[in-house]
């Protein structure tokens, strides 16, 4: 069976459907990639807008479309140059508007997006870029996140009109792959950027964790360590650095947090004692040298 089919069924005439393949190349530091998939899960704003300003070449495509079909790229199996791609949804066209460089980069998703790896719109590149009003329809939403195709030759070219190109339905999975497992505790390791763009399944899952966490300055090498107990713990610890990029720490607030590294050093019992969370903090510090007598990030 073919994605085609499910179009035909649903009579939409694949001459009218644009689909896409998310696939971002992004620089070695960013996190584009990675984090895509949960900005389709749970910051779909976002995601739109990102699929939102194209190319010129994809610009004109969509001009000639009446949906996007949207599907990201998914890496490809050990052994095989099979590419696949997984929906996220079939968004119809609504009118497009020009945007300045100014209007671009005043939008908050781009300001995130951008943080996270995406080139965006490069001044100087062309006087404007088009904004495409993309509208999230019902077609197949049970299937976001399940549906796999099959990306036909050559994949490089990752957009394609629906009626010069068949797209086979590779799998029809159980559970959506756009929603990731949270890590083990000793591999959340994740920059600035990425901590405000966590699944909230994540999120929750840390409001329930009480521990030693470690901020890493990348930018030369210094480190904090901090503790985390009571309202909502280690993700309450955290939101406070991802709203104000310092947490309140005077060494920190010198600094920018598009440096920060934040990863977590010791998870403790829901049940142990303030005064014993803190003991094992200075325990930590003492252990990474992270006082600021020894160039560290903590003050006392």
């Amino acid at each position: 069976m073919l994605f085609n089919d499910l179009l035909t069924e649903h009579h939409i005439d694949s001459a009218d459907v644009l689909v896409l393949r998310h696939t971002p190349r992004v620089p070695e530091d960013g996190n584009l990639r990675k984090v895509l998939p949960r900005l389709a899960a749970d910051y779909p704003d976002i995601f739109n807008a990102y699929q939102s300003t194209q190319p010129p070449k994809i610009e004109a495509e969509i001009l000639r479309s009446k949906y996007v079909a949207s599907f990201i790229g998914l890496e490809k199996r050990k052994g095989t140059t099979e590419q696949t791609a997984v929906f996220v949804g079939l968004y119809k066209v609504g009118e497009p508007r020009p945007m300045t460089y100014e209007e671009f980069w005043s939008v908050p998703a781009y300001q995130q997006l951008k943080e996270n790896g995406m080139r965006g719109f490069v001044e100087g590149d062309r006087p404007s870029v088009l904004w495409f009003d993309l509208t999230i329809t019902d077609f197949y939403k049970q299937w976001k996140g399940k549906l796999v195709i099959e990306w036909p030759r050559p994949p490089i070219k990752w957009s394609r009109f629906a009626n010069r190109a068949t797209f086979p339905i590779h799998a029809i999975l159980e559970d959506s792959i756009l929603n990731q497992a949270m890590p083990d505790w000793r591999d959340c390791i994740w920059s600035w950027a990425e901590l405000r763009l966590l699944p909230n399944e994540w999120r929750q899952t840390l409001r329930q964790w009480r521990g030693i966490y470690y901020i890493f300055d990348k930018s030369d090498g210094k480190g904090y360590v901090g503790s985390a107990y009571g309202e909502d713990n280690i993700l309450g610890r955290w939101e406070h650095y991802e709203a104000s990029g310092h947490g309140g720490n005077a060494l920190l607030r010198q600094r920018s947090a598009t440096n920060f590294i934040f990863s977590i050093l010791e998870r403790v019992s829901p049940d142990m004692e303030p005064s014993d969370i803190v003991d094992r903090e200075t325990n930590w510090k003492e252990r990474l040298h992270t006082r600021a007598a020894f160039g560290g990030l903590n003050d006392n």
